[in-house]
């Protein structure tokens, strides 16, 4: 369905430690970075796509989070949704929601959620039992 999945950050070198830090946790591998541009993404498993990309608006303005958007990893495990939200409160991500289930989604969904360091709402979830 998607091709891929574009986040503005204001910091490259500040998002990129972030999320190389998250991803590594999920297992998600690095396709490309380019400080250059500046810019990098991450592939899904299989892989190549969907991507996960991160990088300063095309258009040079500030990023800014949309109301009412929000990013959901997979996590293959409760206890990764966990490591993940503790992970990302250390580096700086401000804290929507810790890791617990909700039943009003499925009966086996576990999820947490956080804004990363520009404020983009995130989301892991795990949908399996524990």
């Amino acid at each position: 369905m998607f091709s891929h999945v574009f986040v503005g950050i204001s910091d490259f070198d500040r998002s990129l430690n972030f999320y190389r830090q998250i991803f590594q946790v999920l297992g998600f591998k690095e396709r490309f970075c380019d400080p250059e541009k500046p810019w990098a993404g991450w592939e899904s498993t299989p892989g190549p796509r969907p991507l996960f990309v991160i990088a300063k608006p095309f258009n040079t303005e500030a990023p800014s989070p949309g109301n009412g958007t929000m990013v959901a990893f997979m996590a293959s495990s409760r206890a990764k949704v966990e490591r993940v939200y503790e992970l990302a409160l250390l580096l700086g991500a401000a804290p929507e929601g810790a890791p617990g289930l909700r039943p009003e989604y499925h009966e086996q969904y576990f999820g947490a959620y956080f804004r990363d360091l520009d404020g983009n709402k995130l989301c892991v979830a795990c949908h399996v039992a524990a």
